[in-house]
């Protein structure tokens, strides 16, 4: 339990003047009226001052500051309660009918938070508060009935980074369960226009989806959906404080709801209600929605999609691409996304629901959704309705397993019917093995701890000895996965094929709980199979699903047959073939002809058709309206760009290549100097100084840069807790933490590469060449000293060279990893495992004489290049400037994370840009303090000799034989000489003058 220390200390005074009055009346003399006297003392003594200890306890929320509460959040994951542990503690049925409304107004305490008030705010009546994205608010609320209530929130999101708002929710400054300690509220987007651009070849465009900000009373769900209903807190009868803590995105309130929602009743008695009222079925009505006009949504991923792999979808096309379907790419799958539909029946009484759908996603399993008209749900069946697998589409009325379709009760006039992902009963089965997977790779890291990571097959670990009670966990994990088992088969029936990584475990657990000895023999496979249930987390947390079309109709009404028939599936796959011979699926969006009168400029993009197709529809929205300037953009392999340059069929403009290319085609013509034009220095403003290092070259501009990323410290705040280690912040501390790792059978994930070599390198103050960047320095005493200590984390403390770092950290075999930032971005999505156990910092640092700490690390990234044949290189020029700004950018990275979910989020150079994507309040704050060390590569002719031979003299050091193995400073300086061989030899090819010729001068 968390409580203010000022509180804690008043409470241990009091009862250190108690225990010396105690020691005075212990002197007198020990009569039994006496003892009984000083009995009765103690007993009451201790009652008041826990009383007084709790009060105090209680009213803390008022005292603590941002910092208390974000240490609460930093350990809630590692040490606080789940919702349906904290509701144990209580009686659940007591739910008040009490309903109290806390004005926003009212707050009684902020801090960190920018706060403001607005009268009237976009036609909600009374006083709405603004509340940023940082710190808190806090408010009191007078509580007359004891018991449960929900928490709702009346809000407007505001404009802000296009992702959901996120707060923490605090009761008496404490966390009362960990699912409050991220709740996130929705935005409302839309699609720019109700009817569909086409492109010049007929294929429909995919619209912008757009914020449409409405006023919303959002009740407090479990982020992850284990908890489908909404969360309550318990509450005591007096005055409590409520503290809403900023993680991500501002938002206006208007007031603080505490009440309790009505049980949701089952179909039949519903149903029995409504008869009872004399509702009888509808005659001769059908409604029909095309489910891909959506009218609002939760999330920009949510938009139309085009599907030709079938001709029942509507509207349908074999050769042109038609948006006419929603979700049939898969991205309407997260919990808690939404979509919802606006429709109007001419008759009161009853309807049925009908819809067209596919879920050929999920195999074995079924997805489920939350069904809601006018905001609620109709009844307790339509809270997690299933749809089952099936490999194409078809018609499904909404109906119970016996095949009785369910029958909706509307008022004649307007509706809206909303559909949500939800868990349903998968939820407590995810939960469940979540919890498996926690433990067993807390039992994992026992045993390594005894045996290592590759145990000796031959020898015996008395694992039971060393570890007590070890069988019996294992038990426990036995146990709780054939529940989950057997859970799985009740909802999925038996023979899923969702069942195999869940059997593989288990015939696993039995064949160690036989023999607890045989755990090291087969450990390497243990903890693939605990990553492999890791991984069904994952799988089975995706609930996709696909939408054609929606009926609403009269029971005596037939929907429409869809155009599935054989026939027309033979047709269709005729179609497509031949048609796949005529199109070229290479060439994205509308294709420009050259001509007198047209600008026209070709650009190549080899990342993927997703990409391709967000950069394709921003140049058709902006700026081909924006230039008069037409763009044919291609999809192609990067790899081809030497090829086609040199046969002279490369494009005008080459997006997203690597940093080494520009100044290496640049040296021999091929890409255009940049200097050239004369606000070059305006759009370099842009960008941080190091994103322009790795195309600068002797006063010539090859590039401009697209991506810029770095190094960070990923860290499992589980096991450095467990462990007692504080997060290093210099190379010291690291070692020190590496001597405790080591202990426990762990180490750092830090994979060799030359991102980490030049970090050691830019903190002890080394740089790769000199100053005329004719010759490297890399054999200098700062070098050597860098590469040494560089190849010592590799020898002396035998860092994993091979392993990738991200399966690592998920099982904790490396609780610290030093990995490119983007690596937060996959675990996010891939590892809810973990979710809430690690967090993410600046790389720890050298310490300087001066006794600050250098925290510099190397910049990456990819770059825009023109090329020399570029003809109209003015328009060239004005595409490349249009692609790196802060809005394209913006637009850009905004639509990918809609697209691909934030896995998919873009690490654009353009500063501006960065500060506009969704990063959670504090993860924004660590990556723009390593940002401000960040330092570029510089490449120079021959350049690509530098790492290729730093490379070999690593290997020399590290991994060669004995007979072979080489000192570091030997090894360096004699790979060094090759570089400066290779540099030398470039610089006369291009007729610079060498290292030799300037020294002579």
């Amino acid at each position: 339990m968390y409580y203010n220390t000022n509180c804690k200390d008043k409470c241990i005074n009091k009862c250190i003047i108690f225990a010396r009055y105690k020691e005075g009346i212990a002197k007198m003399k020990k009569t039994a009226v006496y003892k009984f006297i000083v009995f009765l003392v103690s007993v009451v003594s201790v009652i008041i001052l826990s009383a007084i200890l709790l009060k105090q306890m209680a009213a803390a929320g008022t005292n603590l500051s941002t910092d208390e509460y974000k240490s609460q959040l930093a350990g809630i994951n590692i040490n606080g309660i789940s919702f349906s542990d904290y509701i144990k503690n209580y009686d659940v049925k007591r739910k008040p009918d009490a309903e109290y409304i806390i004005e926003a107004k009212d707050y009684v305490r902020v801090e960190g938070m920018e706060v403001r008030k607005f009268a009237d705010f976009h036609g909600m009546d009374g006083i709405s508060v603004y509340t940023g994205e940082k710190g808190f608010i806090e408010y009191e609320v007078d509580i007359k009935e004891e018991g449960f209530y929900n928490i709702s929130i009346l809000y407007y999101p505001v404009e802000g980074k296009s992702a959901a708002i996120q707060r923490a929710i605090f009761i008496d400054g404490v966390l009362p369960y960990r699912e409050l300690s991220l709740v996130e509220f929705p935005r409302i987007f839309v699609n720019e226009r109700d009817e569909w651009l086409r492109d010049n070849r007929g294929n429909d465009l995919k619209p912008r989806q757009v914020e449409a900000p409405q006023w919303i009373t959002g009740f407090c769900y479990d982020s992850e959906g284990y908890e489908t209903k909404e969360l309550a807190v318990y509450l005591g009868k007096g005055i409590h404080t409520i503290t809403l803590y900023s993680l991500r995105e501002p938002m206006v309130i208007r007031k603080i709801i505490l009440s309790n929602t009505g049980e949701v009743l089952p179909y039949d008695l519903v149903k029995e209600k409504y008869d009872a009222g004399g509702a009888t079925d509808t005659s001769g009505h059908m409604v029909r929605i095309e489910a891909e006009h959506a009218n609002r949504k939760s999330s920009p991923m949510l938009y139309p999609t085009q599907d030709r792999s079938s001709p029942a979808v509507s509207p349908y096309d074999a050769k042109e691409l038609r948006n006419n379907t929603i979700g049939s790419n898969g991205n309407w799958k997260i919990v808690g996304q939404w979509l919802e539909w606006d429709f109007e029946v001419p008759e009161s009484g009853y309807y049925y629901i009908t819809l067209h759908a596919r879920q050929n996603f999920v195999r074995g399993i079924y997805t489920s959704r939350k069904i809601m008209i006018d905001g609620k749900v109709p009844f307790e069946e339509m809270s997690d309705y299933g749809f089952k697998y099936y490999s194409g589409w078809r018609l499904i009325t909404l109906g119970d397993e016996n095949g009785e379709n369910f029958k909706f009760y509307l008022e004649k006039g307007k509706h809206v019917l909303r559909m949500e992902v939800v868990l349903g009963d998968f939820s407590r089965i995810v939960s469940r093995v979540e919890d498996i997977v926690k433990n067993l790779n807390a039992i994992y890291r026992k045993v390594i701890r005894i045996t290592g990571v590759e145990p000796d097959k031959y020898r015996d670990y008395h694992i039971e000895k060393n570890i007590p009670g070890i069988v019996e966990e294992l038990k426990k994990e036995r146990n709780s996965l054939a529940i989950a088992m057997e859970e799985l088969r009740a909802v999925a029936g038996t023979g899923s094929d969702r069942e195999a990584a869940l059997n593989t475990m288990l015939r696993q657990l039995d064949y160690v709980i036989a023999d607890v000895e045989r755990l090291p023999k087969i450990l390497t496979s243990f903890k693939i199979d605990i990553s492999a249930l890791g991984n069904w987390i994952t799988g089975v947390l995706e609930q996709p699903l696909a939408l054609d079309t929606i009926y609403i109709h009269s029971p005596d009404v037939q929907v429409p047959k869809p155009n599935n028939s054989l026939l027309a599936r033979i047709v269709h796959t005729i179609k497509s073939l031949f048609y796949s011979f005529v199109i070229d699926y290479n060439a994205i969006g509308n294709v420009a002809e050259e001509g007198e009168d047209v600008r026209t400029i070709t650009v190549w993009i080899g990342s993927g058709r997703d990409q391709a197709n967000v950069l394709k529809s921003l140049i058709d929205e902006s700026f081909t309206p924006q230039t008069n300037i037409n763009v044919n953009l291609e999809l192609v392999d990067m790899g081809m760009l030497l090829q086609a340059t040199l046969a002279g069929q490369g494009p005008d403009v080459a997006v997203q290549v690597s940093s080494d290319i520009p100044v290496n085609y640049g040296m021999r013509n091929a890409v255009v100097d940049l200097s050239q034009f004369p606000d070059l220095e305006e759009v370099k403003r842009q960008f941080r100084e190091s994103a322009m290092v790795p195309y600068e070259f002797d006063g010539h501009v090859f590039a401009l840069p697209e991506t810029e990323t770095c190094l960070m410290m990923f860290y499992r705040k589980d096991i450095l807790d467990e462990l007692g280690l504080e997060v290093p912040v210099t190379w010291d501390e690291m070692k020190a933490a590496l001597s405790v790792l080591s202990k426990n059978q762990m180490d750092v994930g830090m994979l060799p590469s030359e991102q980490v070599f030049a970090m050691l390198l830019y903190q002890s103050g080394g740089q790769y060449y000199n100053e005329n960047s004719t010759a490297s320095v890399l054999n200098s005493d700062t070098a050597v000293r860098a590469f040494k200590g560089y190849c010592k984390f590799y020898t002396d403390y035998r860092l994993d060279r091979e392993t990738p770092v991200d399966q690592r950290f998920r099982t904790g075999e490396a609780p610290i990893v030093i990995a490119d930032y983007t690596l937060y971005n996959q675990l996010q999505v891939s590892a809810p495992d973990i979710k809430g156990l690690w967090g993410f910092t600046m790389v720890p640092g050298t310490v300087r004489e001066d006794g600050t700490v250098d925290h510099s690390v190397p910049s990456a990234g990819s770059a825009v290049i023109m090329m020399s044949r570029a003809k109209d290189k003015e328009a060239a020029w004005e595409f490349m400037k249009w692609w790196v700004s802060a809005e394209t950018q913006i637009r850009y990275g905004r639509e990918m994370e809609a697209l691909m979910g934030a896995a998919a989020r873009h690490p654009t150079a353009n500063i501006e840009a960065f500060e506009s994507l969704p990063w959670p309040t504090e993860d924004y704050d660590a990556l723009k303090s390593q940002f401000e060390w960040l330092k570029g590569i510089p490449q120079v002719p021959g350049s690509y000799y530098t790492w290729r031979n730093v490379n070999n003299a690593f290997y020399r050091v590290v991994i060669a034989e004995d007979k072979n193995k080489m000192q570091p400073r030997e090894a360096l300086t004699e790979y060094v000489r090759y570089v400066n061989d290779e540099i030398t030899f470039k610089r006369k090819e291009f007729g610079l003058p060498t290292d030799d010729d300037l020294k002579k001068k």
